[in-house]
């Protein structure tokens, strides 16, 4: 599988209007998420990568803090209609975390597990989950991720709905073939591409 070479980007302006079908834009930035914010500590916290590769990770925070650092500006799209331009993202790059890891030849898919108590899963192809600005995001617009937005730690996955971006994130699971996560065991569709509207799992049949 190509790995993309990590580096400082900006989002490709589109041709046509930068907001998805169905979508409205804000300028704030709404809190939603299932259960409570859990706590965060920095010395028991561990982010793994384990499943379908040829070397398993288990990073401290300390060590994922020591990774590269990669920077990108996106737009934020949600399913429940709202999107939020010019995010400026920083944190380690997923196929930074990848390429340690090695995913093997069989490897289609990935499992995200937060560490949340609910449970919170979302599932995606490796090819979405490895596009070179997804982000392990630490940071966001100058300042360290807020905990009702999923710091210190969130998987940002800018180019799908914002349910595929994992809040407190802990692990990423690989896997051979599909599993459908939280959200996507509860009627959600399992690509969710906002500027194909894919928003619900009848709109795969």
């Amino acid at each position: 599988m190509p790995l993309w070479r990590p580096g400082l980007a900006r989002r490709r302006e589109r041709s046509t209007d930068r907001l998805p079908p169905g979508q409205r834009r804000v300028t704030g930035w709404p809190v939603l998420h299932e259960g409570r914010v859990p706590t965060f500590d920095p010395q028991t916290w561990r982010l793994r990568v384990w499943g379908a590769c040829e070397q398993p990770l288990e990073l401290t925070w300390d060590e994922l803090m020591a990774l590269p650092r990669h920077e990108t500006v996106q737009d934020f799209h949600c399913v429940t209609t709202w999107s939020r331009f010019d995010n400026h993202w920083a944190g380690v790059a997923v196929v930074e975390l990848l390429r340690r890891a090695r995913p093997t030849a069989a490897c289609t898919h990935a499992l995200v597990h937060s560490y949340d108590a609910v449970g919170y899963t979302t599932n995606m192809a490796l090819d979405d989950l490895a596009r070179p600005d997804n982000l392990v995001a630490t940071h966001h617009d100058g300042q360290p991720l807020a905990p009702a937005h999923g710091g210190p730690v969130r998987l940002v996955v800018h180019h799908l709905y914002a349910w595929k971006s994992c809040k407190w994130l802990g692990g990423i699971e690989l896997l051979t073939e599909n599993r459908r996560g939280y959200w996507e065991q509860r009627g959600y569709h399992d690509h969710a591409d906002p500027w194909l509207e894919e928003r619900y799992a009848y709109q795969e049949e």
